[in-house]
């Protein structure tokens, strides 16, 4: 099904360059759920091939892909092993947005380019327990101050995908000399940053999202990259597809798995496969058009970011994608539960993982209640602005 979206030989070929990957990340997916354990061999192996440059401009020596080009590829990642592809899609959206926005100045973003062409990963370091999601306006806890030309940086990070690999953590700090948020490039190497392997829970198992702690970590006045114009330490972008893209493909692993059942499961009921009853066909069918719905608000907002004329009427279109193609997902297993039936709680039954990692998305920014709230506002304020109140009194 995702063949229809694919649209030159570049992200075919890059499509090819994981397929020998998929055999075994799947094998061992449900090992690492079930271990809890952080999938280093997956991400490894994505370092060799060079995936974790990807979303790297050319121009800076990576593949150059598009965001588009990289929804094509977390997709399919999401197929195999939906952990690994949550863990290294942050570094390809944090990547991506830095250097279509320029966040950074020239010789930061020269010195990570340098550092992304090795293999280096990244991931923002935002989310602390006392705030909330990042997302909702609250002020780090995570303090940094300057003495002697240097910042010290106090605080702790939940919810730090991919921890275990990481090479830099972009770290959201409150700034009390400056008043506001800055965020700091910090090594893993650094005195005093340490990650507490505290990540326990029932879906996404194998992201290794632990606790990044903080204590008296020194850094240049240069590791303060960037001071955001937006307040709220958290801003949504096109690049956020990333994060559903990876839990599309988990919905497309569960409607396999449901294709292949009803296509061999023989009960003695019945001649033939249950493929034939009117009630699976109906599964089926309900199953595709979920996934139909989900990739054209996915791959349709993905292009109207990166049409220069439409990105500048764009409101809520990555907020919309994000939620169809997460309740989508969820939707897509649970109806391939219903069709397997009984046997799909079992542990050993791939579903029951499905169906618990892609309810994670839920908890992914931005959540669905502030999506509904920005289409109310927008549509209110829309309303406002072409004159909504002059018609009553005509």
């Amino acid at each position: 099904m995702q063949e229809i979206f694919i649209q030159n030989s570049k992200q075919r070929e890059w499509l090819g360059r994981l397929s020998p990957l998929e055999a075994d990340f799947k094998e061992k997916a449900a090992t690492f759920d079930k271990e809890g354990n952080f999938p280093h061999e997956n991400i490894q192996a994505l370092r060799k091939i060079g995936y974790t440059k990807v979303t790297l401009p050319e121009e800076f020596g990576g593949a150059g892909f598009s965001l588009y080009d990289a929804i094509l590829l977390q997709e399919k990642l999401g197929s195999y092993d939906g952990s690994t592809a949550l863990s290294i899609g942050w570094t390809l959206m944090t990547v991506g947005e830095l250097f279509e926005n320029r966040y950074w100045d020239p010789d930061n973003l020269a010195f990570f380019a340098e550092e992304v062409n090795k293999g280096a990963i990244i991931n923002r370091a935002v989310s602390e327990v006392a705030m909330g999601s990042p997302i909702r306006g609250g002020r780090p806890g995570t303090t940094a101050k300057q003495i002697d030309g240097k910042w010290i940086i106090n605080g702790r990070k939940n919810y730090t995908t991919c921890s275990p690999e990481l090479d830099y953590f972009l770290t959201s700090a409150w700034m009390e000399e400056k008043e506001t948020t800055g965020f700091f490039l910090i090594p893993k190497e650094a005195k005093g940053l340490s990650i507490e392997e505290n990540w326990n829970v029932i879906a996404m198992r194998g992201t290794g999202s632990h606790d990044l702690v903080l204590e008296n970590v020194v850094v240049d006045e240069s590791d303060l990259v960037e001071i955001p114009s937006y307040n709220t330490g958290f801003k949504l972008n096109g690049w956020g597809l990333l994060i559903p893209a990876a839990y599309l493909g988990i919905a497309q692993a569960a409607r396999d798995y449901a294709l292949e059942f009803a296509n061999t499961h023989s009960p003695n009921s019945i001649k033939g496969t249950i493929a034939g009853l009117p009630n699976v066909q109906a599964l089926l069918g309900e199953i595709d058009l979920e996934l139909y719905k989900a990739r054209f608000a996915l791959y349709g907002a993905a292009e109207a970011f990166m049409d220069k004329d439409r990105n500048k009427s764009i409101t809520n279109e990555a907020l919309v994608a994000k939620h169809i193609v997460t309740n989508s997902a969820i939707t897509v297993v649970d109806k391939a539960m219903r069709l397997v039936g009984a046997k799909s709680l079992q542990l050993t039954n791939p579903l029951q993982r499905y169906y618990r990692d892609v309810r994670a998305g839920l908890h992914n920014p931005p959540m669905d209640d502030l999506t509904i709230s920005k289409l109310a506002q927008t549509a209110i304020q829309q309303y406002e602005s072409q004159g909504g109140n002059d018609n009553e009194n005509e």
